[in-house]
């Protein structure tokens, strides 16, 4: 019987503070709407839209940047130069392992014949046999050395600025598992 008393007084006060609050929202409320009535926006007006005019496309009877035959006239012109690193390889005949990138050949082996260095490549699962001087490759890359681990290949690339420039490439031993 003696927690009602004490539960009365709790009461009590929840109802003081919570009549406190209420006069504080009252106030807050008035202020908000006071300065909602002094403060105006200063938003200043759209512009209407300009109106659009379309132009019709003067381009699509030149040649397209990305088209072969662009491709060829300047391989061509780069070929007349008589420095030119690519002249002597846009004169030659193709060898069929230029057909694939260097990416999908994987170097599998090597073996001496006649005293003379052989790497095996292992390409569209075939297997090749290469000796320095062939071809590989889409760059124009050349074998320059075959070692037991690795073949060092010569490639020329056009640079940013559009110049034909040689790059050392290797092509290393792919140890399977057995």
């Amino acid at each position: 019987m003696t927690c009602r008393p004490h539960l009365a007084l709790v009461a009590l006060t929840a109802m003081t503070l919570l009549a406190g609050c209420a006069s504080e929202q009252d106030e807050l409320k008035a202020w908000m709407d006071q300065q909602r009535h002094e403060v105006q926006p200063s938003v200043p007006p759209l512009k209407p839209p300009q109106k659009f005019n379309p132009r019709a496309y003067v381009g699509a009877d030149g040649v397209e940047p990305f088209s072969t035959q662009k491709l060829t006239v300047a391989l061509k012109q780069e070929a007349r130069q008589p420095n030119s690193a690519i002249s002597a390889e846009l004169n030659r005949r193709k060898e069929p392992l230029e057909a694939y990138p260097l990416d999908s050949m994987s170097m599998v082996g090597s073996v001496n014949r006649k005293g003379a260095p052989y790497a095996l490549l292992r390409v569209d699962n075939l297997l090749y046999q290469v000796k320095t001087g062939d071809y590989l490759g889409q760059n124009y890359g050349k074998i320059m050395k075959i070692t037991e681990t690795e073949i060092e290949l010569r490639e020329i690339v056009q640079d940013a600025a559009g110049e034909w420039t040689e790059r050392p490439t290797t092509l290393q031993l792919q140890e399977t598992a057995r």
